[in-house]
């Protein structure tokens, strides 16, 4: 279907569902709220309308609770989705993404040092970081642990997909490691935090976190666009694209920085996420192109609109209580990168089958 239409015709549909999902998961919930209601509490927060003293209740739940959360959803789609395009166009391979990449292990094991450590305790080295010791942290993580997996698989200009793998799996088994060791050493809350942050949550969401994530994710989104047509030309090899003007090792850094920054704040707020990345640029891939110019606003746009569903998913699935995000998105993905995998091994290792 999405193959007849053109690509401003995809994203102007991507959008609309994109709509309907963002004021369906506003709605659902243990607090469920009508239309008619979510607008009235916007107009009252925006001083158009005065607020009535009897619905204080509801409207702190929606403008404090609900609201952040579904926006923070929506932008956590939009990192992963984003961020998963980018890394398969740098490692020109479909299975790459932030999970498998050590990316995101790498992101939780620098915020887990923030938690545990960082606070009152003789090991104490984030005081002069303040508020942004977990990004900042969370970010050398992921960024050391995204660089290494590619210096491992990267031989003569060519990325190896089962080097690749290997070198993912050893990077998130020694982050996981750690991880699992400040849990070991942390106190009862914070090792419980910690386990159900790995998960990936929404649950704690606050203004502050998503104005956060949103910030760095829009500055870094604006920087990918311009390199859209860079990807294209980097599918076709190192030598390739340095023939046609472009500095490949230029190209990488700044990409591997502008991805790390956007999953690693993102990570640092709602946790491990794993597989959005994945499933969302090979659908797009699929369904419409594998053009990057086309990828990178479709993915930002389908990645809010699937992680949309699946916290709509995550809240009804087990009422009133709630499934973690990080579990439906493995149950979802994994089939779908053993999908890749196989498809893959038919096509003799190409890069799209």
């Amino acid at each position: 279907m999405l193959k007849r239409l053109t690509f401003a015709q995809v994203y102007l549909l991507l959008a609309v569902l994109l709509a309907g999902a963002v004021v369906a998961s506003a709605g659902i919930g243990a607090f469920t709220f009508s239309p008619a209601e979510m607008l009235r509490y916007l107009g009252e927060a925006a001083g158009w309308m005065s607020a009535p003293a009897s619905d204080t209740l509801g409207r702190n739940v929606f403008l404090e609770l609900r609201l952040p959360r579904v926006v923070l959803a929506g932008v956590t789609g939009a990192v992963l989705g984003v961020s998963g395009t980018i890394m398969q166009g740098l490692f020109r391979n479909p299975i790459v993404e932030p999970g498998l990449a050590g990316t995101s292990a790498g992101a939780a094991f620098g915020a887990a040092l923030v938690f545990v450590l960082g606070e009152k305790t003789t090991l104490a080295f984030t005081a002069p970081l303040g508020a942004l010791a977990v990004p900042v942290l969370a970010f050398v993580g992921a960024f050391a642990a995204t660089m290494l997996v590619y210096r491992v698989s990267t031989s003569f200009g060519k990325v190896n997909v089962f080097t690749l793998l290997l070198a993912g799996i050893a990077v998130n088994a020694v982050c996981s490691a750690g991880t699992g060791f400040l849990s070991y050493i942390a106190r009862d809350p914070q090792a419980r935090n910690i386990t159900f942050w790995n998960l990936g949550t929404f649950t704690t969401a606050s203004w502050r976190g998503t104005v956060l994530v949103s910030v760095a994710f829009l500055l870094c989104f604006a920087w990918a666009l311009r390199h859209g047509k860079s990807l294209n030309a980097l599918m076709l090899g190192e030598d390739e694209a340095a023939a046609l003007g472009i500095d490949p090792a230029g190209l990488i850094l700044r990409l591997i920085i502008l991805n790390t920054i956007m999953v690693a704040v993102d990570t640092a707020m709602v946790g491990v996420i794993a597989f959005i990345g994945l499933v969302v640029p090979h659908m797009l891939r699929m369904m419409k192109s594998a053009d990057y110019t086309f990828l990178l606003p479709a993915s930002a746009l389908f990645g809010a609109l699937l992680m949309e569903c699946i916290d709509i998913v995550a809240r009804l699935v087990i009422s009133p209580a709630e499934l973690p995000i990080g579990i439906i998105t493995a149950v979802v993905g994994a089939p779908v990168f053993l999908y890749i995998l196989l498809r893959q091994q038919r096509s003799g290792g190409a890069f799209y089958g």
